[in-house]
């Protein structure tokens, strides 16, 4: 049976229980149950490899013991359908299981795996009052042949169906970033064996998973030490639990044995200097949640000038501060962080100061429908050397496909000519074409601060005088005190006078300070259009003026002949 009918299934199953209200607790209620059956499946392939492993669960507690959905018969050794259904079931669920596992006496230090379980737990909850359905849909995710499933896209489809559902449930902001997208992002960026990755806005861990099977494929190989320092170089941060859960489950079935680096928090409310040097990253990929706010107070933990609650523009930042020097990303962007102004304009200052954004691949509008259609975009960076040349890639539709939609999505071979273009790990070679085109942004900032520098200029200097007058006018005010009658009026012409000077010098600052930002400013808009593309225009005027008589003659001819027609009718004679 595949994935989407069992899925559906469940699903089914769950909608006649009474306990189970709407699509996100389904969604939540099978999550933790395939959860902890992934988790037992990898139990016993460790308990296989090694003789001295120690489960980290309870014998009691493991899913062959409650929830197998037949059972070794002790007396006669035959197989037997588990008796352990109804209100036994669910007394054993909510009674023993939950509390157990959210209290079990668990330390990353000496039951790593137990731990994870632990705080996985914490946030799960059973929705199910019904112990007899519950048993149905146990039974049901027992039907998954996980050890025989070698390719992994299979699950991958299964976390998409999950995703789709959570979409409808009305979770906003979250949306599966197709594996075409991902698989190219891991392919160009080429994380390493033993570099640091993160993911700080993990979801349910398709970067991270993409990430595993690249460095699999080439580093690897089969490699058990190898295969020890993967274990521990895979980094993710999510805030909420049920995408959380998808994601540690989603870990183990990739092999990661004890994923406690895959935490739930938001990355966002840490404080600059929780990331210390030595803790940061040689990768990071990402897809930020976009068009979403931050709760009050997040804010704070960015620079003053560059303060916002809108999510995307934080995780920018936070990107470029954990990466480490040299350190290499990858992350999905909306177009209106590109042409963005204000305090986008401002990050994107800093970012093309700290880093290299080498390339930004433009994707077509559908690339992420049905669950939204803004345009997006790939931006490629390196961190340590300010930006010089910015490559875009517009990637187009195919012929014949007017937009991706989920029958028919972006496929990972359509990134194929990018990456032939792209130049190898040193970009070497590239060439402007009909989708490709270099924006010189170094010679464009140097010639733009060229351009502003006199106004820059003026605007000091008028700031000079405003100090210089603030400070005359002060001294005068102090003379008052001990001046005459005539002394004091004489002084108080001098102060008018040199307010009057000190407004009209802080309004000429203002408007040279206007006219050197409206130069320099306007360069970090990166929403830069295909030059290779001629703009579309409306035609000759006269030509449209004619065009339009033509047709407005046509339109009163036709209404003329509908009159008579009306009319003929009307009177019983034919025309």
């Amino acid at each position: 049976m595949s994935i989407s009918t069992i899925v559906k299934s469940i699903q089914d199953i769950m909608r006649k229980d009474a306990g189970v209200d709407g699509d996100a607790q389904r969604l939540g209620q099978m999550a933790w149950l395939l959860f902890l059956r992934i988790f037992d499946e990898q139990e016993l392939d460790l308990e296989a490899e090694s003789n001295d492993y120690q489960p980290a669960l309870p014998a009691k507690l493991r899913w062959g013991a409650w929830a197998a959905t037949t059972i070794t018969d002790p007396d006669t050794g035959e197989e037997k359908q588990n008796p352990k259904t109804g209100e036994a079931l669910l007394t054993f669920v909510n009674d023993t299981l939950f509390p157990t596992l959210k209290s079990l006496p668990a330390t990353r230090e000496k039951n790593p795996r137990g731990f994870v379980v632990k705080k996985v737990m914490e946030d799960s909850y059973n929705y199910m009052k019904n112990g007899t359905l519950l048993r149905a849909v146990i039974n049901k995710l027992n039907e998954l042949e996980l050890e025989s499933l070698d390719d992994r896209h299979a699950f991958g489809d299964f976390y998409e169906t999950l995703l789709k559902d959570l979409q409808s449930a009305g979770n906003a902001g979250e949306f599966y970033t197709p594996r075409s997208v991902t698989e190219f992002m891991v392919q160009m960026t080429n994380p390493k064996l033993g570099e640091r990755v993160i993911d700080p806005a993990c979801g349910t861990g398709g970067f991270l998973t993409c990430t595993i099977e690249h460095v699999n494929r080439h580093e690897v190989k089969g490699d058990a030490t190898a295969h020890r320092t993967l274990q521990r170089q895979i980094f993710g941060v999510e805030k909420k639990p049920l995408p959380h859960l998808l994601c540690t489950t989603n870990m183990f079935f990739h092999g990661i044995e004890v994923p406690d680096q895959i935490m739930r928090d938001n990355t966002l409310a840490r404080k600059r200097d929780y990331w210390k040097p030595t803790e940061r990253f040689d990768v990071v990929l990402t897809n930020p949640p976009f068009g979403g706010m931050e709760e009050d107070g997040i804010e704070k933990n960015f620079h003053d000038d560059m303060q916002t609650r809108e999510t995307a523009d934080l995780f920018l930042q936070l990107i470029v501060h954990i990466l480490k020097d040299k350190g290499r990303a990858a992350l999905v962007l909306p177009d209106g962080t590109l042409f963005g102004e204000g305090v986008k304009a401002k990050i994107k200052e800093m970012l093309l100061r700290d880093c290299n954004l080498h390339t930004v691949v433009r994707l077509p509008n559908s690339v992420f429908a049905p669950y939204t259609s803004i345009k997006t975009n790939l931006l490629f960076l390196e961190k340590g050397e300010p930006t010089r040349d910015i490559w875009y890639y517009e990637m187009q539709l195919p012929p014949g496909v007017k937009a991706y939609n989920k029958t028919r999505p972006l496929r990972v071979e359509e990134f194929a000519a990018c990456a032939a273009w792209w130049g190898g790990a040193q970009r070497e070679g590239r060439v402007e074409n009909a989708q490709a085109w270099k924006v010189p942004f170094g010679t464009l900032k140097a010639d733009k601060q060229s351009e502003a520098k006199p106004y820059n200029d003026e605007a000091k200097a008028q700031r000079l005088l405003v100090s210089n007058l603030a400070h005359a006018i002060k001294e005068l005010k102090a003379q008052l005190k001990d001046a005459d009658a005539d002394g004091k009026a004489a002084l108080n012409t001098q102060i008018e006078q040199y307010q009057l000077e000190r407004e009209q010098a802080l309004e000429a600052e203002k408007q040279a300070r206007a006219k050197a930002d409206g130069i320099y400013w306007p360069i970090y808009n990166l929403d830069s259009p295909n030059p290779h593309v001629k703009a579309s225009t409306l035609g000759d005027p006269d030509a449209l003026l004619a065009r339009h008589g033509a047709l407005q003659t046509e339109i009163e001819a036709t209404l003329g002949q509908l009159q008579a027609v009306l009319a003929a009718a009307l009177s019983g004679k034919t025309v």
